[in-house]
């Protein structure tokens, strides 16, 4: 099978896991694309829940649909958050934001009281940064100092750029992408990122993630976290 439709059975394998009631976090990507289409039609079939979206193209695609989307500025915790990853290691340390969305995905995955991930075989990894930069999104204002803060820390750092234009996040941010190599320990990365002022959030997802949903020739796996990341 291709890898859009791993993806797709990715998305309708964890969509087994939303049941009446819940208050689900919506990812963004292509994969989450799949999960939302699936969600749309079980609500129409009669299931019952309330979402939250982590882009406003996921809100936008979710409220087509008919399913009820929340602001998230006034949820506090989500049963359940589903979305995709970029990379994924065996220990489930996830890097996101190819989509751009980082901070908001990392917002309702922290807030979830579980976070599935949801990817095609080809998102596995044995070691993060084997294929993907680090996406961190940026206060415009602070932009040069972060830029500097991120190549100190080994970084090759590139702002985001799509039609001759700075790549704006749904806050109003600039994402740079930073090029680490392999990342030998992901949970110290990830507290030099967040210790930078002016650098709002970033992709690298270390405890986050609860369960893997990974498609592989059209037949999907359920992994869980085990032990500690």
């Amino acid at each position: 099978m291709s890898q859009e439709a791993d993806k797709k059975v990715a998305a309708v394998t964890a969509a087994d896991e939303i049941q009446d009631g819940m208050l689900v976090g919506l990812g963004t990507g292509s994969t989450a694309a799949f999960l939302i289409d699936e969600l749309g039609r079980r609500f129409s079939q009669g299931l019952r829940f309330r979402a939250v979206a982590t882009s406003l193209a996921s809100e936008r695609q979710a409220k087509g649909l008919g399913i009820p989307v929340l602001p998230f500025a006034e949820v506090a915790q989500v049963d359940l958050a589903i979305d995709g990853a970029d990379e994924i290691d065996p220990q489930l340390r996830a890097i996101k934001g190819a989509g751009g969305a980082m901070l908001r995905e990392k917002c309702v995955a922290a807030s979830a009281k579980r976070m599935v991930v949801i990817a095609d075989s080809s998102k596995q990894v044995a070691q993060l940064g084997a294929t993907m930069p680090v996406p961190c999104e940026t206060l415009p204002f602070a932009q040069s100092f972060v830029a500097r803060a991120l190549e100190e820390l080994g970084a090759r750092v590139a702002l985001r750029m799509k039609d001759g234009a700075p790549v704006i996040t749904d806050q109003n941010n600039l994402i740079v992408d930073c090029h680490f190599g392999l990342i030998a320990d992901p949970a110290a990365l990830q507290a030099r990122l967040s210790a930078i002022p002016g650098m709002l959030g970033h992709g690298l997802f270390v405890t986050e993630v609860d369960a893997l949903y990974v498609a592989e020739n059209g037949s999907a796996t359920l992994i869980e976290r085990s032990g500690s990341a």
